[in-house]
């Protein structure tokens, strides 16, 4: 795999000022190759408020909803194929700015950590979002 493939599922839930699938796949792409990432696969899926406080509760004991997850899964070691880089879980219904929640939550399968690395993600984060303004 030479390139990103990035999915966009659920983004029929949203309204009309809403990203576009192509936005979408835009802003990831942007992310993750701001972060060094050229090329594999992930996927970006919109949920309501019941989908992400499940998923919340189950991988973070955290029964609540919340704006944005991200599950990375080729994170440690070589992958033995095409690299998945895991998938972004958003919350519209949870969610300010659905394109900065994208570029967030693609941040984190990158590998960045802004609760751990003395804010450069989150300073990468707002220099992104100024560009696509």
């Amino acid at each position: 795999m030479t390139e990103l493939d990035i999915e966009v599922l659920g983004i029929e839930m949203l309204g009309p000022d809403a990203p576009t699938a192509v936005e979408v796949r835009e802003l990831c792409a942007l992310a993750l190759s701001s972060a060094g990432i050229e090329d594999g696969h992930m996927a970006v899926e919109f949920v309501d408020e019941e989908q992400i406080q499940s998923l919340n509760s189950r991988y973070r004991a955290i029964d609540r909803p919340t704006d944005v997850l991200s599950f990375g899964v080729d994170e440690d070691g070589v992958p033995a194929g095409p690299r998945e880089l895991g998938d972004v879980v958003i919350c519209p219904a949870r969610t300010e700015d659905l394109r900065e929640a994208v570029v967030h939550g693609t941040l984190h399968l990158a590998g960045m950590d802004h609760e751990a690395d003395d804010g450069e993600m989150l300073a990468l984060q707002a220099e992104l979002m100024r560009w696509v303004r």
